[in-house]
């Protein structure tokens, strides 16, 4: 009796969990949720807004002095860091044929000087010797009249020659002063006020023009200390709206908390192919001679566009190895639409591409949204 209550329990077990295993198979599958997507609208609108840039100051004029002719430095009174004024002897020079070639050149001229002064007595005499003998022709038979065309030929002669050597005195004297001219570039002097911020030579060192014999280096360099170009390159989107004349703001590292400004003065009107950014010059006066050229510096750019641009969240902008795009919410599913990015309003950020106002697009944007996947979309807080 026993044995058959245990065999009848056995029975209902298996019998139970037969049916449990059958009720989950015959279980319905369970439909994935759509997921909900937080969407915002595209917008149109004018760009007013600022944007941080990089600057690089540059002296306003910058030059390396060479020597115009070639010599020997024989002394140089400046160094690194000597202030100097236009027109202050910088350096002196010494060249031995220079000197040889003003000896020789003042050696023709005194020379052509007394040729003249005896080619000048000797008209004299001439004219002198044909108006006597003109004179006393006019009584007959004292003088002949071949001796007169002779007399009268000289003076002539004497004229011819008087000429010819005023002007070999006047080349002479041209040539003494061309060498006199070459003898002057032996003084070096400052082209304009500024600094001296290198100095590549001392005595004795064999210096001359530049791409001549001797130029294998300038003698220093010189740089002004109260002007400056605050180079700023503007990207290409960017480019089409500057304010020519606005002051702008700029800050240096080495004046932490401190603002400068200046008026935006030069625009190249070019686009580097290779930076795509347009070179843009502010005109930095600075009289305290404050600012060191060569600093970096970060300018408060105004970025203005004269006509509505489409603008999304940031947060919107998604990019991979291969594309950037945002992925714009149509019809209850995703499609991504390649846009490239302009300036930044806030947290906004202005986009270029097939998109139109209104269209609505996710406010994250993410690739893991695939084109082609079905959303419920929502209107993100504050749009």
């Amino acid at each position: 009796m026993r044995k058959m209550i245990a065999a009848l329990v056995l029975t209902i077990a298996f019998g139970c969990a037969s049916c449990r295993q059958d009720t989950t198979r015959a279980a319905p599958a369970t439909v994935p949720a759509v997921p909900q997507v937080e969407v915002a609208a595209v917008k149109s609108e004018k760009l007013n807004t600022t944007d941080r840039l990089p600057g690089q100051l540059m002296p306003y004029e910058s030059v390396e002095v060479y020597a115009k002719e070639t010599g020997y430095v024989k002394s140089i009174a400046v160094d690194r860091g000597s202030r100097v004024k236009q027109g202050e002897l910088i350096a002196v020079l010494e060249a031995p044929e220079l000197t040889a070639q003003r000896a020789q050149a003042n050696a023709a001229y005194r020379s052509t000087e007394s040729q003249l002064a005896a080619g000048e007595a000797k008209l004299t005499a001439d004219q002198a010797t044909y108006l006597h003998m003109s004179a006393a022709a006019k009584v007959p038979g004292v003088v002949a009249a071949n001796d007169l065309e002779i007399a009268q030929q000289v003076a002539r002669s004497g004229e011819a020659n008087v000429a010819a050597l005023e002007k070999a005195v006047q080349a002479a004297q041209e040539n003494l002063r061309a060498v006199a001219q070459l003898e002057s570039y032996l003084n070096i002097t400052a082209p304009f006020d500024g600094q001296v911020t290198t100095r590549y030579v001392h005595p004795g060192a064999l210096v001359g023009p530049q791409g001549g014999t001797g130029a294998m280096m300038p003698i220093v360099q010189i740089q002004t200390l109260t002007r400056h170009r605050l180079v700023v390159p503007v990207p290409e989107y960017d480019a089409a709206s500057i304010p020519e004349a606005t002051k702008v703001s700029f800050t240096v590292p080495s004046y932490p908390g401190r603002v400068f400004t200046a008026p935006i003065a030069r625009i190249s009107r070019a686009v580097d192919i290779k930076t795509r950014t347009m070179p843009v010059e502010l005109d930095v006066r600075d009289p305290g001679a404050e600012l060191n050229p060569g600093t970096f510096c970060e300018v408060s750019w105004p970025v203005r566009r004269a006509y509505p641009t489409l603008f999304v969240p940031a947060s919107a902008v998604a990019s991979d190895l291969e594309r950037t795009f945002v992925v714009r919410i149509r019809d209850n599913k995703a499609e991504w639409v390649d846009v490239k990015t302009g300036a930044r309003s806030g947290t906004l950020a202005e986009v270029f591409g097939d998109l139109n106002e209104g269209d609505q697009v996710a406010v994250r944007g993410s690739d893991q949204l695939r084109p082609g996947t079905e959303v419920s979309p929502r209107a993100a807080t504050g749009n």
